[in-house]
Parts: structure tokens; sequence; C-alpha cells
């Protein structure tokens, strides 16, 4: 018989708050187009971004997560000292060592909470909002702040012609805390490694560091192997998440993909055959793909507009790099 005392955690977990920030700087087409022969339509009609933020100086990857945590912690209700875990997915942090987590863990006020980065790409906060949903319910922490977070501008290739118009910098960040009801699915994620040449960083880190290439690193992919993967595989989890969460289409209220391409979601909008009245995170067409970002983003401008409202059902699906992906269905706070 085992010694070990067993976990003493809620009996099930939810999203408590959301916040969001997006950098000062907007950038149109106009500006994309200085340094690709391209036109403001065919990148409206490949994507349906028009314009997306980009990050400055002072906008790090930290400082963008500090203000999206207050903006959560805010909305839940709760101080900074009773986080005891803080989970950021990002892909745009440059340092291998230490984690992101622990300098923002501080500079929100936290604690002595764990902290850790993960990198999943554009599911990576599905990830986060998984591993949140395991500690609080397994009773590791009674309040786990996840954000997603990227400076995706400084992996832009901005002569590149098929991805120079795609991604945006911001950070989204949600509080997950004990609920008596389920408020988070089951998720339903995995990888698909044999696709994973699809989205890369083109140069290694230790191959530039050796050789000194003139490019710096950058975010390159297959636009229409990830498009036709993204439609038709995609579309099958997100259905699963329902199934999973033992919900119909019917009884969805939003719909929160992750916002990698206007044209992604309405496709999977159409496979899934979501009736008229579930709101769709359109979020792409003004902020662009944020990567890990992007769901959480789109989530807080949703009930910050009114689209959404708190007790609402929400399917969310974030796919890409790996090729990964992560779904579920949660209750909107």
């Amino acid at each position: 018989m085992s010694k070990i005392k067993p976990s003493q955690g809620a009996p099930y977990a939810r999203i408590m708050g959301v916040g969001g920030y997006r950098p000062t700087r907007v950038v149109p087409n106009e500006v994309i187009l200085e340094t690709i022969d391209s036109s403001d339509e065919w990148i409206r009609s490949r994507s349906g971004i028009a314009t997306r933020h980009w990050a400055s100086e002072e906008e790090t990857v930290a400082a963008m997560s500090v203000e999206a945590s207050g903006k959560a912690i805010a909305d839940a209700g709760i101080t900074p000292e009773q986080i005891g875990a803080v989970i950021v997915s990002t892909v745009s942090h440059f340092k291998q060592t230490p984690a992101i987590a622990t300098e923002i863990a501080h500079k929100v006020g936290t604690g002595r909470p764990a902290a850790f980065d993960i990198s999943a790409g554009c599911a990576g906060f599905g990830y986060g909002l998984t591993l949140a949903k395991g500690m609080v319910v397994e009773g590791s922490a009674e309040y786990v702040l996840v954000i997603g977070v990227e400076r995706l501008s400084d992996l832009t290739d901005k002569e590149d012609r098929a991805t120079a118009f795609l991604f945006g910098d911001g950070a989204g960040a949600v509080i997950v805390g004990p609920s008596k009801v389920p408020a988070i699915g089951p998720t339903v994620w995995g990888s698909e490694g044999d696709k994973s040449e699809t989205i890369k960083q083109t140069v290694a880190w230790d191959e530039f560091h050796a050789e000194r290439p003139e490019k710096f690193p950058a975010i390159t992919q297959e636009g229409q192997a990830v498009f036709r993967w993204a439609v038709f595989e995609m579309a099958k989890v997100a259905q699963q998440a329902l199934d999973a969460a033992g919900i119909s289409p019917e009884d969805l209220d939003v719909f929160i993909p992750h916002q990698a391409n206007m044209r992604i979601i309405d496709s999977m909008v159409k496979t899934l055959k979501l009736p008229e009245n579930v709101i769709v995170a359109r979020d792409v067409e003004t902020t662009g793909n944020t990567s890990a970002a992007s769901i959480p983003l789109a989530m807080e401008r949703l009930l910050a507009t009114g689209q959404a409202k708190s007790g609402d059902t929400a399917l969310v699906i974030g796919f890409g790099a790996g090729l990964v992906y992560a779904a579920t269905v949660v209750t909107l706070p």
C-alpha cells in the first residue's frame, strides 16, 4: 500500500481572468510592401491581414507579458501573491536559459511560484492551459498564470514574400484557478513530427554561432502544405475536442482558433458546420499571426468588445510548428 498522501486539489479548473497587450506601433500592409513585391489586395486575399503590431525596443517579451498578466490578475480578482505557478509559451525569447517565466513572475509581484517556459509554437497556449488545469486539479498550485507571448517581428524575414506579411507581436495571459463545475474540457493534443520541416527556423542557433551567416535566423514555412494540414486535419481535431467535452457545434457560443490566416479560419468554420450564431474570432485582420499569443489576445478582444460574454462556451484550438496542435472547450471568464 502506498504511503504517499493523495493530492488535495480542486475538483475542476476554470479560466478566471484574461488580459492582453498589443504594441503601440500599428504596421499596415503598405509598410510590408516596402520590402516585398506584392500588393495590399494580394495580402488581404491570401491572409485576411490588414495591419499588425510590431514591438518597440522597450516592448520586450517580458514587458508585454507583465502588462498582459496585470490585466488578467485584476480580471480574475486575485493578488499576484496567490499565484502558484507561471507558464510562458514563446518561441521568441532568445536566451536559452534562464526561462523568461522567472523574470516575469518576479516583475508581476508573485512570491516564489513554479516558473517555466514551453516551446509549442502556435499551440503553446493550449499546452500551457492544459498544464495549468492539471496543477489546479492536482493541488500543486491554486492559481496559475498562463502567458502566450511573441515578438515575431524579430524572427521575420522582411524580404520573404511568403511570410513577411504574416507575423505580429503581442502578449495574452489568463489566470486558471479552482472551479466547482467543469469549465475546461479534455484536451485533444498531439504532434506530427514527419511534417516538422513545413514551419521552421531557417538556421539553427549552433549553425548561426559557427558560421555567422549574413541573415539572422527567421521563421519560414511551406504555405500550401500548412494550409492543407490546418484545414483538413485540424477540423478533425476540433471535432474530437467537441466530442471529448460531450457537446455539439450547436452547443457552442464562440469559436477561437489560432489566428494564423483568415482563409484557414473560414474553411474550418465551414468544415465544422458551425451554426451562424456562433461568434468566430477573426482578430488576425488587425493583429496578424502572433503564434502562442493569438488565442488569449483574440479571447480578450471578444470579451472586451462584448461580442462574447462571461459564461459562454468556447472551442479553442491552436496549431503550428512541429507540427503540433491542442484543442479544448472552455467556459469564458
